[in-house]
């Protein structure tokens, strides 16, 4: 299956936070399981730590190489992604949660979410 991880579940991944659902760590450890990462995800963890919202246990450049262990694919934005993003209805408002969205519409990935807000879009939910 190919699973799309919301950022914050990126985060509490990476943190080892008992908020991650035993249900998504299994997802996510699951060999037979492609896991994505968008990079409206890297965008977003980048843009928090500069400004001083969010605090990382790794520092950025060993994010790319954890991501690369724990075999994480980088999510590219292609221009279908922009034509669907730009169609989303607004129940949504963060940006980097809507390209998110947008992606998993076009390439019929799973989002793996906490965000109660995913479930007004007609995507795939773990």
């Amino acid at each position: 299956m190919n699973y799309l991880i919301d950022t914050h579940i990126l985060i509490w991944f990476i943190e080892g936070n008992e908020k991650l659902s035993k249900q998504a760590q299994a997802f996510i450890a699951n060999p037979a399981n492609d896991i994505y990462i968008s990079q409206a995800s890297l965008w977003e963890i980048t843009i928090k730590i500069s400004i001083g919202k969010l605090s990382l246990s790794i520092s950025l450049s060993e994010l790319e190489l954890f991501l690369s262990d724990n075999h994480f694919q980088i999510l590219d934005t292609r221009f279908r992604h922009y034509e669907i993003l730009q169609n989303l209805p607004f129940h949504h408002q963060d940006p980097f949660d809507r390209m998110i969205i947008a992606q998993a519409k076009v390439e019929d990935y799973i989002i793996i979410t906490n965000d109660e807000r995913f479930k007004l879009y007609d995507v795939k939910l773990a």
